[in-house]
């Protein structure tokens, strides 16, 4: 045996060793904001653990996961830009092949319910799966991602210690890499600030204005506090022909979802350009003027968004700088979810 091999095989049975003088994974409990709902994520089928998290964050950042070792889920995620990326319109995998759609923001999933832009994934169990096999991502398939990581020592540890057996399996990685998106949870802008009443946290005037301006013209589907309803809808934007994405319909099969999409998160909405499930907005200005004076009639359009929303010059500098108080810089720039060098 090889030098390398000793070395491996002593650090697995250090891992193993320890999980079982240890007691297994150290639990996690996910801290939930107060005022917020319960989440709807079951933990009962996929306990957080320290080491399990751990082990997802190591797979989150490793291009092992794609066919040729150049993409990983950051390279559409990125932290510091609200997990999504921000330098093309739509997201970008192996030999720089371009997808469908701009990549989603990811934050507070353990409050969601259906995942992708068109409600494709039931269950952020099995989410990973999605780009990791599909051609225009990492272009891989599930049971070669397993073989190149049962090859690693340093994976073999790293599952030891997660999951009290050294050997990765197509469940358990993609439950790791879950549990470290299950600690995405973004509640530290000044909006969540000022709604718990923390001292000197207030909006500016211009700020307030624009609250109400948000509650009144946005709120229906961008519910407080998650600024979400996590629905569908068609918001009025122009089926691009060369793309021909009909949004929910390629999943339900129903003339009824034409165009519909899901209704994305707010927070954190000054990181996460571009805009819309195509990314055809690079500023926030020209969502606002969307909404304002660009909403296209059809047979699905939203009911509240019929005849646009009456928004005037002011009303969009308003709307803009309460929308700038969804930015929670705790989370975008948090060492514990950022890439970790070794």
């Amino acid at each position: 045996m090889s030098l390398q091999k000793r070395i491996a095989a002593l650090l697995l049975a250090l891992a193993l060793f320890g999980a079982f003088r240890g007691g297994g994974p150290r639990p996690v409990e996910l801290a939930v904001p107060a005022g917020w709902p319960a989440p709807t994520y079951d933990f009962g089928r996929n306990p957080l653990t320290r080491e399990g998290i751990a082990l997802g964050r190591k797979l989150f950042y490793d291009p092992i996961l794609s066919r040729d070792s150049t993409v990983t889920c950051a390279s559409c995620h990125l932290s510091y830009t609200a997990f999504t990326h921000v330098d093309h319109a739509r997201s970008h995998g192996i030999g720089d092949r371009v997808g469908l759609r701009n990549s989603p923001v990811l934050a507070n999933l353990a409050w969601g319910k259906l995942l992708m832009w068109d409600g494709a994934v039931n269950h952020l169990d099995v989410q990973a799966l999605a780009p990791i096999a599909h051609p225009d991502e990492m272009g891989e398939q599930l049971p070669n991602v397993i073989r190149k990581i049962n090859e690693q020592p340093r994976y073999r540890v790293l599952f030891a210690q997660a999951f009290g057996d050294s050997t990765a399996t197509g469940e358990r990685l993609l439950k790791s890499i879950a549990q470290f998106m299950l600690t995405f949870v973004s509640a530290g802008s000044k909006y969540d600030r000022v709604m718990r009443g923390e001292a000197g946290a207030q909006f500016t005037e211009q700020e307030r204005r624009g609250l109400d301006l948000f509650r009144r013209h946005c709120a229906s589907c961008h519910a407080e506090p998650l600024f979400t309803d996590h629905g569908f809808a068609h918001n009025g934007l122009p089926l691009d022909t060369a793309l021909n994405d009909f949004g929910r319909m390629r999943i339900t099969g129903r003339r009824e979802d034409s165009l519909l999409f899901k209704v994305p998160t707010l927070r954190n909405i000054e990181f996460s350009h571009p805009y819309m499930h195509d990314g055809r907005f690079k500023k926030l200005s020209q969502v606002l003027n969307h909404y304002a004076r660009e909403v296209r009639e059809g047979p699905t359009l939203a009911a509240q968004l019929r005849g646009g929303i009456p928004l005037s010059p002011e009303d969009k500098v308003d709307l803009t700088a309460f929308l700038l108080t969804l930015s929670d810089r705790d989370f975008l720039f948090d060492p514990e979810l950022a890439f970790l060098r070794e």
